[in-house]
């Protein structure tokens, strides 16, 4: 299903038709979208059950009555143990990664994509209008066609579709951004727009009102989305492949991105150490898609071709077995699907098992002959190994029959032990054996190194204690990060009305528009104008002109001359609308420019709840209809605060007061926990 692009039966600015580019349509559940609305719900009743918590340890830290506490600790237990079912659904959910795979894909192993972010509706309309007045002295009314056309581009952009039309939806919300923060969001008081996001591991509900959690989540699920179009790629096909590492490249970019821009993130799922363990799975995957890429048109059967199919295949296992050793660390284990950690456990155990595969049969069907350049062949076995077997020559080995055997077994017996590890772990997962195309992959790979192992095995050999050594990994095309441009969108600013960026901003305070009336003294207004850049502003006053007696002063901005607005006029047109004026005069309109030097705002709230003990916080209750003023915060600085690392901003954090619970989880998986609000007082970076 592809975006739906539907013409809006209206004339837009420039006279010609317009379009609004819709995301997907939620009624029509594609196996995706319904994974998408899955989340949302299970989202929503996190949510739910971390306010009863909330609510349940509130109400026992203000009771004495020892009735009470029994009836609220075992309420405390529903909830926890309905938090353990609701973990373990999301990351089932996250696990699902069959559906986002291309349906033609019949024999290629499953690559795992990531889920968009999830948020709720917002409605700007109040608090912009508010501020258009406030600040702009503007009728806020006058721009409730652009705040509706913000609105709907931002409700589209949770629903993108998995295409270039999806990113670039994402990209021209994403570049709205800035000028939506240069417009609105002072640092001198605070909107009282709350932007909420979930996080996509865990579910847990995160709400600032810094736009820089809006813009971090966007970026967020551009790189999201290109996972998934990597992931629906027929990977059959050259083209596909090169679509598929192009996405997955990509996808490490905007990641990486991510986490050198944006600095101490509320939600774990953006957190430094989550971000580079994602990075590293993009770029294993883009590498994986590189390998097949290089063996889709056939491996020949000759030495030279198989030892650098032996190297390429150790170098995939190797960059998984980075990903898993990432994957194992505290605390990003503990949030990490089971099923993701296990596939690349399997993954790792199968691509080092194909190398060795590939490196036996080129040592085992290919002997070295007069015609062979001997050189070439020693010079090329030697890269292979750090240290050779047993410390044999290159050169030994490539001329002793035997060795070469003896040499080509232990591969080979590697290659089926590793094989066989790689079908266990499969079968500890359930999500993982739902994958059936994985487990034939995994079973044909293993079936065809024992059935060459037993085809070189001799009767009269009993024992063997040869061990292969590592196989150096390398590759002649490393996957590397690629930041699209396609993230930065050029736009029209929706708030282009209310005049230049550049001095029409929410950092700058202006007085409200007063009217001025000129009039020609001796073909003389008593001033001269400047605009360059627009808007044109008065210079070189003469005090004692009836203009400065009426008002008018050095340096104000000319905002309209009669009823024509002149914000974005320059010199020339503003001099030709007031070059008629006769002895009645004219009135212009103009704002002078206030002191900025003003304090800094309040902190900016975040609510969060939840959140691993990685994060410092000062925790408070959750009430969405009052925050008692009697509660005393302590002052303690917050490593909470949003934004470029050139400008950071501090921010308190509010959180929900959340209680440890236990339950069971697979034996191999440490179960999540979701600690006490009293442990959110302990400070901690990542």
């Amino acid at each position: 299903m592809t975006d739906t692009i539907m013409t809006n039966g209206i004339k837009d600015r420039a006279g010609q038709n317009g379009y609004f580019k819709k995301g997907w349509n939620p009624l029509a559940l594609t196996g995706r979208s319904k994974l998408q609305n899955e989340r949302a719900s299970l989202n929503q009743q996190i949510i739910r059950q971390m306010r009863m918590r909330a609510g349940a340890e509130n109400l026992l830290r203000a009771t004495s009555n020892n009735k009470v506490c029994e009836m609220v600790g075992l309420e405390l237990s529903y909830i926890n143990s309905n938090l353990q079912l609701l973990m373990e659904q999301l990351e089932g959910l996250n696990s699902s990664v069959e559906v986002y795979q291309n349906v033609q894909e019949t024999s290629s192993i499953p690559v795992i994509p990531l889920g968009l972010k999830e948020t709720k509706d917002m409605d700007f309309s109040v608090s912009f209008k508010d501020f258009i007045l406030e600040h702009y002295s503007e009728d806020g009314s006058s721009f409730e066609e652009e705040i509706a056309d913000l609105m709907d581009l931002r409700q589209a952009c949770r629903t993108p579709g998995r295409n270039d039309t999806g990113v670039e939806l994402l990209a021209k919300y994403f570049s709205h951004l800035p000028l939506l923060e240069s417009r609105f969001f002072a640092p001198t008081r605070q909107m009282g727009v709350f932007f909420t996001w979930y996080d996509s591991f865990t579910g847990v509900p995160v709400c600032q009102q810094n736009i820089s959690l809006e813009k971090a989540s966007i970026l967020f699920n551009i790189g999201a989305l290109y996972t998934q179009i990597g992931t629906r790629c027929n990977r059959q096909t050259g083209s596909g492949l090169q679509d598929a590492i192009t996405a997955f490249q990509k996808a490490a970019g905007v990641l990486h991105h991510l986490k050198e821009t944006f600095t101490h993130t509320p939600s774990y799922d953006m957190s430094p150490s989550m971000l580079s363990m994602l990075i590293k799975m993009m770029l294993a995957q883009a590498q994986e898609c590189l390998f097949e890429k290089i063996a889709l048109s056939g491996i020949r059967n000759e030495f030279f071709s198989l030892l650098k199919m032996a190297q390429e295949a150790a170098k995939v296992g190797d960059t998984y077995g980075q990903v898993h050793q990432s994957m194992s660390q505290t605390p990003i284990k503990d949030n990490v699907p089971f099923f993701w950690s296990t596939m690349a456990q399997v993954k790792t155990n199968h691509y080092r098992s194909l190398a060795h595969y590939f490196l036996a049969t080129a040592l085992l069907d290919h002997q070295l002959r007069s015609s062979d350049d001997e050189d070439q062949q020693e010079k090329a076995l030697s890269q292979v190994y750090d240290a050779m077997p047993d410390g044999r020559s290159p050169l030994d080995i490539l001329r002793k029959r035997e060795e070469r055997r003896h040499i080509g077994k232990a591969h080979l017996r590697r290659a089926v032990m590793g094989h066989e590890e790689a079908l266990r772990i499969h079968g500890l997962c359930r999500h993982l054996r739902k994958l059936e195309v994985l487990q034939d992959i995994l079973l044909a790979s293993h079936k065809r190194s024992l059935a060459k192992f037993n085809d070189n095995n001799q009767d009269d050999e009993f024992t063997d204690y040869l061990e292969a050594p590592d196989i150096i990994s390398k590759t002649e095309h490393k996957a590397e990060m690629e930041m699209p441009m396609s993230t930065k969108v050029k736009v029209t600013d929706f708030f282009r009305r209310l005049g230049p960026l550049s001095v029409f901003s929410a950092k700058q305070r202006w007085t409200a528009p007063r009217t001025v009336r000129l009039k020609l003294e001796d073909r003389d207004l008593g001033f001269t104008l400047r605009g360059d850049p627009v808007p044109v502003q008065v210079t070189s006053l003469d005090p004692l002109c009836p203009s400065a007696a009426d008002g008018l002063k050095e340096g104000d901005y000319i905002v309209a001359v009669g009823d024509t607005d002149c914000k974005w006029m320059g010199v020339s047109e503003v001099m030709r609308l007031l070059k008629d004026v006769d002895e009645n005069g004219i009135d212009i309109r103009v704002v002078s420019l206030m002191d900025s030097g003003l304090p800094m705002p309040t902190k900016s709230a975040t609510y969060c709840g939840g959140i691993p003990k990685t994060y410092s916080m000062i925790c408070l209750a959750f009430d969405d209809d009052k925050n008692p003023k009697g509660r005393k915060v302590s002052k303690k600085g917050s490593f909470l605060s949003w934004g470029l690392k050139s400008h950071l901003k501090s921010s308190s954090t509010l959180s929900l007061p959340t209680a440890d619970y236990s339950g069971s989880l697979p034996w191999n998986k440490p179960c999540p926990t979701f600690p006490s609000s009293s442990s959110y007082n302990d400070s901690a970076l990542y």
